[in-house]
C-alpha cells in the first residue's frame, strides 16, 4: 500500500506545473471578465500587472508546497512585503525537498548487514534495568528511525577543540586501511591544511580515503585544496552541489553533519568543524567551546553507515564494505544509538527524540546550544518541564555568529525565562556545544541544534547516550560552563532598551524562514 501511495503522490507532482499554469491563467482571465479590458489600460504601467500576476501566482507554489504553517504565514509576508525578491528567496531557501526518492534507489543492503548482524548479536539483550526514560528512548529511536542498541563501546567526551583535532590527527595517522571524512564546514586555513597534507599523505600509502564536505558550508574551500587531494589518490565528493542556487531547492537542504571514522574502529561526531576558529584562532570568538565524542566499538558501525549512505547520495562507491564495517573487539559496555535526521525523512527524528526526553524529564534538563529558536513542540515541552518543578537551564552564546539568528534567540529569552526557565549567557568565549542531558540517566551529544533549521531542514548526527559514566563527565563540563556564564534575570531582561525589542520582534518574525 505505501508504495501504490508513493507512486501516486509522485504522480500527482508531475501536474502540479501544468495545475498552477492554468490557475494562473485563469485567475488573468477572471481579472479581465470582472473588471472589463478598460480595467488593463487604467493601470498605471504594465508592472502591475505583472505584480497581480506576481502575487497570485507565487501563493500557489506556496500553497502547493503544503509546508509549515508558520512558514507558510513567513514566506507570504516576504513576497508581499519585497516583491520580485521575495520569490527569487523563496526559490533559493524555501521549497520543500525530498532527498528520499534518490536516497531510496541506492544499493545499501549490503553496508546494512552489519547494523543487522549487531542486532542479532544483542537480540536476547534486556535493558529492563533502565531508567524507565532510557527505555522509552531507545524504543523510540528504534521506531522512527530503526537506529540500534549499541552495547560494546567506549566513548570519550572531548570539550576542548585543540585536544579533539589532536585526537583527530592522531588516528588519522594511525590508519591502515580506510578514512572516512564528512563535516559540513572545511576550511584552507592552518588547521585544513593540517588535515589535507595528511589525508594526502595517507592516500600515498595506500589507504582509502573519501573526502566528503557540504556544497553550501564550505564554498569558499579552494580548487587548489580539493584538486591537491584528488592528485593524490583522495576520493573527493561534494554533497547536493548548487549550480543555479534560484532554480534548485538544494540549496537550503545542507548536510550539517560531522563525522570521521578510521578504519572503523574509532570514530569521532559533535559539533567542530574544520577551520582556525574551532581552536580558537579567530578574534572574534575567542576561546571556542564545543562538545565532541570519540568512539570505539560498535556506535563506529552506526556512523559508517550513516556516511556510506551521504557517500553513495553524493556518487561516492563503496568499494570494501569489510573495511567500513571489521568485525567489533571492543569490550566495554557503554550503551548508546546512533540516530540521524533530514529532509529525506518524514520522520523528524531528532525533535522527537528530544521531545520525548524533555516531556519525560522528572528532575533535570540540561542544554547547550549555540541557537536557541525552539520548533513550537519543543518549546512547549520546555516550558511544561519548567512550570512542573523541573530544573531546566540552558546555556547559549553571548557573542552573536549570525546577526539575524542572534535577535531570533533574544526573541525566545522572556517567554522561557517567564516559564522558570534559567538561561545563562556564556562569556569564557563562544560556546557551540550541542547537548541534552536528562535527569542524569540520558544524552544527546551532536550536530543538531536547537533550532528550527537542525530540526527541520538540515542532514544531522547525534549519539543518544545511556552511560552513567558518560553522562557524569557531561555534566561536570557543563557545570564548569555554568562557573563561565552569567544568568539571565527576568527582571532585568524586561528593562532592555526599546531597539533591542524591534530587532527581537523582526527574529521572531523570520524565525521560521531561518
Amino acid at each position: 500500500m505505501k508504495k501504490k501511495s508513493r507512486r501516486k503522490k509522485q504522480g500527482m507532482s508531475a501536474f502540479i506545473g501544468p495545475i498552477i499554469l492554468i490557475i494562473l491563467a485563469a485567475s488573468v482571465a477572471v481579472i479581465i471578465n470582472v473588471f472589463g479590458r478598460s480595467f488593463l489600460t487604467q493601470m498605471k504601467s504594465f508592472f502591475d500587472v505583472v505584480f497581480y500576476i506576481y502575487i497570485v501566482s507565487a501563493c500557489l507554489v506556496i500553497f502547493f508546497e503544503e509546508r509549515n504553517p508558520n512558514r507558510m504565514i513567513a514566506w507570504l509576508l516576504v513576497l508581499i512585503l519585497f516583491p520580485g525578491l521575495g520569490l527569487v528567496a523563496y526559490l533559493a531557501f524555501g521549497r520543500s525537498f525530498r532527498k528520499k526518492k534518490r536516497v531510496k534507489d541506492k544499493k545499501m543492503d549490503k553496508v546494512a548487514e552489519p547494523l543487522q548482524r549487531i542486532e542479532d548479536r544483542h537480540k536476547d539483550y534486556t535493558y529492563d534495568h533502565l531508567p524507565t526514560i532510557c527505555q522509552s528512548l531507545i524504543n523510540l529511536l528504534k521506531t522512527n528511525s530503526d537506529s540500534k542498541l549499541m552495547v560494546y563501546n567506549e566513548v570519550q567526551v572531548l570539550a576542548d577543540g585543540l585536544i579533539t583535532f589532536s585526537l583527530m590527527l592522531e588516528a588519522i595517522e594511525k590508519a591502515e586501511s580506510i578514512i572516512n571524512m564528512q563535516f559540513f564546514i572545511v576550511k584552507d586555513d592552518d588547521l585544513g591544511n593540517r588535515f589535507r597534507k595528511l589525508l594526502i599523505k595517507k592516500a600515498e600509502e595506500g589507504v582509502e580515503v573519501n573526502f566528503l564536505y557540504d556544497a553550501v558550508g564550505s564554498w569558499r574551500l579552494s580548487s587548489h585544496y580539493k584538486e591537491s587531494m584528488m592528485e593524490a589518490g583522495v576520493n573527493v565528493k561534494e554533497f547536493l552541489p548548487v549550480i543555479a542556487p534560484f532554480i534548485t531547492r538544494n540549496m537550503n537542504y545542507r548536510n550539517h553533519r560531522k563525522i570521521l571514522t578510521i578504519d572503523g574502529e574509532v570514530g569521532f561526531v559533535g559539533g567542530l568543524n574544520i577551520g582556525d576558529e574551532y581552536i580558537g584562532k579567530k578574534e572574534q570568538f575567542g576561546y571556542w567551546r564545543d562538545t565532541h565524542l570519540m568512539i570505539k566499538g560498535e556506535g563506529v558501525c552506526g556512523l559508517n553507515y550513516i556516511f556510506a549512505e551521504d557517500w553513495s547520495f553524493a556518487g561516492g562507491s563503496i568499494r570494501d564494505t569489510h573495511a567500513f564495517f571489521p568485525p567489533v573487539t571492543e569490550e566495554k559496555h557503554s550503551l548508546m544509538q546512533i540516530a540521524s535526521s533530514g529532509p529525506d525523512s518524514d520522520k523528524q527524528v531528532i525533535k522527537q527524540a528530544y521531545f520525548k526526553m524533555i516531556a519525560m524529564a522528572k528532575e533535570s534538563v540540561y542544554i547547550e546550544s549555540p541557537y536557541l529558536v525552539p520548533e513550537d513542540s519543543l518549546l512547549v515541552a520546555l516550558k511544561t518541564a519548567a512550570l512542573s518543578g523541573v530544573d531546566v537551564k540552558i546555556i547559549i552564546p553571548y557573542i552573536a555568529d549570525h546577526f539575524m539568528v542572534y535577535w531570533a534567540n533574544q526573541s525566545n529569552i522572556e517567554d522561557l525565562l517567564a516559564s522558570n526557565i534559567k538561561i545563562y549567557y556564556y562569556k569564557g568565549g563562544f560556546i557551540h556545544s550541542k547537548s541534552l542531558l536528562v535527569d542524569g540517566v540520558c544524552a544527546s551529544v551532536g550536530t543538531a541544534n536547537l533550532d528550527i533549521r537542525s530540526m527541520e531542514l538540515n542532514f544531522e548526527v547525534n549519539a543518544f547516550i545511556y552511560d552513567p559514566d558518560v553522562i557524569k563527565d557531561l555534566r561536570n563540563d557543563f557545570e564548569e560552563d555554568l562557573l563561565r556564564s552569567e544568568r539571565i534575570v527576568y527582571e532585568e531582561f524586561k528593562k532592555r532598551k526599546s531597539y533591542r525589542k524591534v530587532l527581537e520582534s523582526f527574529g521572531r518574525l523570520v524565525s521560521p524562514l531561518q
